[in-house]
């Protein structure tokens, strides 16, 4: 699976005809996630490959978003993650390509949303133990911040990512969870939200990262929760999109990281949901499938699979329930974490 663009545009372009009553085209957007993995033949395929393993989560959270959630082999989906990890534990982007906590953290999440964990330490380069010690080793136990991989650099990215797939390993025992709180709170701002290191402005994306790890760390009482829903539910304009930041143009991948942060503390209805759904039925290819960053535009699986999880914020009919934590179907997280340690 890739993150290959297209087929086709996402909606009507800025001024074009919309329908009167959008739908969301279910059956063309598991077609186009089936999709990606056989464009081997086009250049776009093999100059993202960089995000194979990240397509791969993308396409497969949506997909059972969607209700498919066969519609992706298993065995292959497996043996594809798999063949990315190296002998330290970590998951690479695709064979071959160096490990990084995003990829990690991906692999776990795919690897646990088809109930198949155990094979890392039947099948894997290395068991389940060294997957969590991959991500232990990675924080910096003077400031509680994680590097994404050897080379050291931090962002809150690699935080919410190392306490997310350990606590589905149940392994948040390995990490100093207090000081990465400790850690998560320097990154917090006067408009009450956070930035992806100290002193870095409010970026919805690392407001959903620094909220999640809170909540997963149970420390959501820290969050001044009405100054930053005041600040995410400024996100929403006119057209019902949200942006990441004020003064910028919307985008449908902030209806997950605005909404989610939102649903954390309890201010998702601080939005207009259905405007939100409008916009983001709006952004998909209603003939081919797939979800644009907005109308006009070409669609891609990133955008395929915030659109889809939005909708399902948002409660949308007919989709499973997403956890805003760890977006992955609820259901999944439920059973995943509800496992007794190993």
């Amino acid at each position: 699976m890739s993150l290959v663009s297209g087929p086709g545009r996402g909606g009507a372009s800025a001024g074009g005809h919309v329908p009167d009553e959008l739908k969301l085209v279910v059956e063309k957007h598991v077609e186009y996630i089936q999709s990606l993995d056989t464009r081997q033949d086009e250049l776009e395929y093999w100059l993202t490959e960089h995000l194979r393993l990240n397509g791969v989560y993308w396409g497969l959270t949506a997909l059972h978003l969607l209700g498919h959630p066969d519609a992706l082999s298993r065995l292959a989906t497996i043996d594809f993650i798999l063949s990315c990890q190296h002998e330290n534990g970590g998951f690479g982007a695709a064979p071959g390509h160096d490990a990084h906590m995003l990829y990690t953290v991906s692999a776990v999440q795919i690897l646990g949303t088809v109930d198949a964990l155990e094979e890392l330490d039947r099948r894997g380069k290395a068991g389940t133990e060294k997957v969590g010690k991959y991500i232990a080793d990675l924080q910096n136990q003077e400031t509680g911040s994680f590097a994404g991989d050897q080379w050291g650099e931090t962002d809150t990215r690699f935080l919410y990512g190392a306490l997310n797939a350990l606590s589905l390993l149940h392994m948040l025992r390995l990490v100093n969870v207090s000081k990465a709180v400790t850690h998560i709170q320097a990154c917090a701002n006067f408009d009450g939200g956070y930035g992806v290191s100290p002193g870095a402005e409010s970026h919805a994306g690392q407001i959903f990262t620094c909220v999640a790890a809170l909540a997963i760390a149970g420390r959501l009482d820290l969050v001044d929760k009405d100054r930053l829903g005041g600040w995410l539910s400024e996100r929403q304009v006119p057209n019902g999109g949200l942006n990441g930041r004020p003064e910028k143009v919307e985008d449908v991948c902030y209806s997950w990281w605005v909404g989610s942060s939102l649903a954390m503390i309890d201010r998702l209805h601080w939005i207009n949901g259905d405007k939100l759904a409008q916009f983001i039925l709006r952004c998909q290819d209603p003939d081919k499938g797939g979800i644009a960053d907005r109308p006009g535009d070409m669609v891609d699986v990133f955008h395929t699979h915030f659109g889809i999880a939005g909708l399902s914020l948002i409660g949308f009919p007919g989709l499973i329930a997403v956890d805003p934590i760890y977006c992955m179907p609820r259901e999944v997280t439920k059973r995943l974490l509800g496992k007794l340690n190993t």
